[in-house]
């Protein structure tokens, strides 16, 4: 027979106390993981708070080094810095797919900083520990980045960098090493206050130095030096002071009749507005207050309509590249090859339209949005949530990430594929002399529109290339090899922008060796973590060692039976 419920209840009023005591004991540790991710947040787009990310590095190593801190411990500690850090930075997923996919991915999400939260706590006692916790940190950075699904890199560090004084180290390893000189300076941070404080209570304060403050000082300069010697190239790139060609682009944001999924609803409206700003454009520069462009950047899903399957999408389009009198490049969606009305496969393209003879040159997005854009495992997602219908059918393409629009190769990194290091990688590696960032944020919000845009700034530093960024309905821009705005619109407001770059061939330590840094980082964290497990040998649950112990092996039993009959003997 089962306990009476009174007994149960007797029974859990003690582990209600000792949950409730346990919580009050790590009361500190528990505000300080908060406040990290939270600070972390903030230093991405919107607030662009970007020194908040190194004193969210300070504060997670403080509770993960703290001696109570177990390894289960820096797991959840890690999990719910993860929390604090991916909900307040992922709402605007809540107007497309509502509450409980944006918590659910805010937690999956969290998963990544529990890992690093464990494996720190692993190596927290080797020397040089703020190396091995920012080597760490971009390993998760890599794991977050590449799985489940291709992987999530929205909230990788380097991205709320865009307007801090180390971005100019994406030139030289890309966004993670610019990941791992923040994190590592956070982490130096808080060796460099806690050995202070430690020497404080034990020594004179007229003493020398110790010697332990030496290693998180010399990381702090190593960091900042480095900035210091690459700056220069990086703002030399952007000044013009170089015999680049330089030639005049514009970018067209239309906007669209209503924020959310029903902009979809208004296809030919979204259309003609980008039709009717490109005849703006076309008679200012008749009248002499713009530019003559080279070529013109229309955003994602400017047309909906497939233009190659519709005649009136085409008239229009071939209108507006008419009047404007250069080549156009469209956001399309077009029918893939093995379309039918029940399985309505497309792709997300950008469509080089020239003047008088159409369409040329195409650009399919090679790396398609899960949950968005198409819904992985269909029928099994399609039965968890109503939400999922919505989501696409699209299909990744292939091609070299190039587009040639009036003789200009130009890199295409679609939307989402800019969130990822390859796609615009790749387009430089391909020749690309110039990149546009074709992007719908009708579906989200500003403070989305603002975040997307950082990763534009990050990757014209990273390859050093100017980049054109042109949404539906904002934050259209031209981006400087510096990071520097050009030019810059609104949000959800009809505007064009029509600006001089230069077209560059350079090819960055980055472009070349970027995935061979991130391995290196990576290596160095993993091997960190083998070391320490190695070192330990206490990485064996505490109650699996009670129970070895207890119960011996039996061939050393009978190895210690024999060699007391030989010592008899």
């Amino acid at each position: 027979m089962g306990d009476a419920p009174g007994g149960r209840m007797t029974a859990l009023g003690p582990r209600l106390r000792g949950f409730g005591q346990a919580v009050v004991d790590r009361m500190w540790q528990l505000v300080a993981t908060i406040a990290g991710g939270l600070l972390l947040c903030v230093s991405f787009p919107p607030f662009d708070w970007w020194y908040c990310a190194f004193l969210s590095a300070a504060l997670l190593a403080w509770v993960l080094r703290t001696e109570s801190t177990t390894r289960a411990g820096g797991f959840g500690y890690g999990f719910l810095f993860g929390l604090a850090f991916y909900i307040p930075l992922l709402p605007w997923i809540s107007g497309l797919v509502g509450a409980v996919p944006w918590l659910a991915l805010a937690a999956v999400e969290a998963l990544f900083p529990a890992l690093f939260g464990l494996a720190a706590v692993v190596v927290r006692r080797l020397p040089g520990w703020p190396l091995w916790f920012a080597a760490l940190w971009a390993a998760q950075e890599w794991l977050k980045s590449s799985v489940p699904f291709g992987g999530f890199p929205w909230g990788v560090v380097a991205f709320g960098q865009s307007d801090g004084p180390l971005l100019s180290l994406v030139r030289i390893g890309g966004a993670p090493l610019l990941s791992f000189a923040v994190m590592l300076g956070g982490f130096a941070l808080a060796a460099l206050a806690g050995e202070t404080v430690q020497w404080l209570r034990g020594h004179d304060i007229r003493a020398a130095t110790p010697p332990a403050v030496v290693l998180p000082g010399a990381v702090i300069a190593v960091v900042l030096l480095g900035t210091a010697v690459v700056w220069p190239q990086v703002r030399h790139s952007a000044t013009g002071a170089v015999d680049d060609q330089p030639v005049t682009v514009a970018a067209v944001q239309g906007n669209v009749p209503r924020l959310g999924l029903e902009f979809n609803a208004q296809r030919r409206a979204v259309l003609d507005n980008h039709v009717e700003e490109t005849l703006r454009l076309a008679q200012d520069v008749r009248a002499g207050r713009a530019r003559q462009p080279m070529f013109v950047v229309w955003p994602e899903n400017s047309s909906d309509i497939d233009p190659l399957a519709n005649p009136d999408a085409a008239a229009r389009i071939s209108t507006a590249a008419a009047a404007i009198n250069a080549p156009i490049l469209v956001g399309a969606v077009v029918r893939a090859p093995n379309y039918t009305p029940d399985n309505p496969v497309s792709t997300n393209t950008v469509l080089v339209w020239n003047p008088g003879t159409g369409p040329a040159d195409r650009h399919d997005k090679r790396i398609v949005q899960p949950f968005g854009e198409y819904l992985p495992w269909r029928g099994f997602f399609s039965k968890l949530s109503p939400y999922a219908d919505r989501a696409g059918y699209f299909v990744p393409g292939d091609g070299t990430g190039v587009v040639t629009a009036a003789g200009v190769p130009v890199g295409i990194t679609t939307c989402w594929e800019v969130i990822f290091d390859r796609a615009a990688r790749e387009s430089v590696r391909n020749g690309a002399q110039v990149l546009a960032v074709p992007t719908n944020n009708a579906t989200f919000d500003e403070a989305m529109s603002r975040q997307q845009l950082a990763f534009g700034k990050v990757r014209a530093v990273e390859h050093d290339r100017y980049v054109v960024v042109a949404g539906t309905t904002g934050i259209s821009a031209v981006i400087a090899p510096d990071g520097r705005d050009l030019a810059r619109t609104g949000f959800f407001e009809p505007a064009y922008l029509d600006t001089q770059i230069r077209l560059k061939t350079d090819v960055t330590p980055a472009t070349r060796w970027g995935p061979l840094v991130q391995a290196l980082l990576v290596i160095a964290g993993v091997g960190a973590m083998t070391a320490a497990i190695l070192h330990n040998g206490n990485f064996v649950p505490t109650w699996l060692r009670r129970r070895r112990t207890a119960t011996p092996d039996p061939d050393t039993r009978s190895g210690a039976r024999s060699g007391s009959n030989k010592g008899a003997s």
